[in-house]
């Protein structure tokens, strides 16, 4: 009987060592990038278009795999139709003319490939790049925080109404249709007046709208950029932008679950870009501060740098801060990982460091790893405060310092990477990156 006993306490410490998973950062007892994600698109060749789409569409429309589609111009989907896109579509963003699609409020798109049969948005070049094309919108019906509750989007864009471009309502339950499986490559083209498109635009769009397993990567404006509404994303990931990765804006209300950021320090733009940038506006006089403001609630997110030689990269002002946040904006994050960064989180240095603001903002069961500093505000050279309060037990943050080789599965995997966290490889330190070096 021992014997059996034995044999079954080791049967089960196999077994559950052999599905355990790490409850930081992003989880799955599998590596759910795969096989749907692509790290080297600009490898793959997708054939020339056989389809032009154009101008608006204003009736239900299906596009279908057997077929790749160009988008010429700026396309919008418009009087209330919805656009369906079958499993396995490429659709190219034309370089010449900026293609860009536009999913006007009210109407809907149903873009739902599978795991092994992804939906493709992609550049027309055959030498692909960062800002070939334009990107996608999707407007909505639910709440901002703008006078009125109404805005539009702009960048240049010409629709025969005006209505195709406004976004915004009363219906934070509204429905926009779905995005699963989806690829977004080389989108983010830059305007003379308007600055960067960003790959995915979600204006107003409303809790019933789905959006999972969406990847960007090599987009020259902002990854994913949400703008007011209420809508939850999972299994997002973001790759190699040069601007920020998911920026939220307007009073967005906005559950991130489960997914990824990585940056690179050789790839960024000019300006200083982020993991996540949370803002309740751009000018405090036009928001209206009767409504809600923005709220972000993240969790098992992995925001990670990707750097041969961060030290050295931190020190030539390669690297910034992961998340940035912005005056009356709310901001949590639990069980994630944020790696490689200077440093970590920054807070506007608007925001009064009072018990209110620090009940809106929280860090909680989140590592802290191979970041120079981890919270602190704008331009202030003392945040040991700050660091204290949130280094606090109770709220069970590790800080700790480990390559990328022991610290995730297999990161820098060029085909298939996991960025998984190794299981029982958080260790708490206090040997963070220093300043010793400076000076130097």
């Amino acid at each position: 009987m021992k014997k059996i006993t034995q044999v079954t306490l080791i049967f089960l410490l196999v077994y559950g060592n052999l599905f355990a998973q790490q409850e930081k950062g992003i989880i799955g007892y599998n590596n759910w990038l795969n096989p749907w994600t692509e790290f080297k698109p600009n490898k793959v060749e997708y054939g020339k278009p056989t389809q032009i789409l154009s101008g608006n569409i204003s009736r239900d429309t299906k596009l279908y795999k057997r077929d790749i589609y160009l988008l010429l111009g700026d396309v919008f989907v418009t009087d209330s139709s919805t656009l369906t896109i079958e499993p396995g579509t490429v659709i190219i963003g034309d370089f010449k003319t900026k293609g860009s699609l536009t999913i006007s409020n009210g109407s809907k798109i149903l873009a739902e490939g599978t795991h092994t049969d992804p939906i493709i948005f992609t550049s027309s070049r055959s030498v692909k790049k960062p800002g070939d094309w334009g990107g996608i919108f999707i407007l909505g019906n639910a709440p901002t925080n703008k006078y009125g509750n109404e805005s539009s989007i702009n960048y240049g864009l010409r629709p025969s109404d005006s209505k195709s471009i406004s976004y915004g309502g009363n219906d934070p339950n509204s429905n926009s249709g779905s995005l699963k499986y989806v690829r977004i490559e080389y989108a983010g083209k830059r305007t003379k007046d308007y600055g960067y498109f960003n790959a995915l635009t979600l204006a107003g769009v409303g809790q019933h709208t789905i959006i999972e397993n969406v990847m960007v990567s090599y987009c020259e404006g902002n990854s994913f950029n949400v703008l007011g509404g209420e809508v939850t994303l999972n299994k997002l990931v973001s790759y190699k932008s040069s601007s920020n990765d998911y920026e939220f804006n307007y009073g967005a209300q906005c559950w991130i679950i489960n997914s990824l950021a990585i940056r690179s320090p050789y790839v960024s733009g000019a300006d200083i870009s982020r993991c996540m940038y949370i803002s309740s506006f751009d000018q405090k006089e036009d928001a209206d501060l009767t409504n809600n403001q923005t709220l972000v609630e993240a969790e098992n997110l992995t925001l990670i740098n990707l750097s041969d030689d961060l030290r050295n990269d931190i020190k030539v002002g390669l690297v910034n801060e992961a998340i940035y946040i912005g005056e009356d904006a709310s901001f949590t994050i639990d069980k994630s990982v944020i790696s490689g960064f200077n440093p970590a989180v920054i807070f506007d240095n608007k925001i009064k460091i009072n018990s209110e603001n620090l009940e809106k903002i929280q860090f909680t069961r989140t590592y802290f790893n191979n970041c120079k500093g981890n919270i602190f505000v704008k331009d202030v050279p003392n945040n040991e405060d700050l660091e204290n309060w949130y280094g606090n037990r109770a709220f069970n943050n590790v800080y700790s310092k480990g390559p990328d080789s022991e610290t995730f599965i297999d990161a820098k995997n060029l085909n298939r990477p996991d960025f998984r966290l190794r299981i029982n490889r958080i260790i708490a330190s206090n040997d963070l990156i220093d300043d010793d070096d400076d000076d130097d």
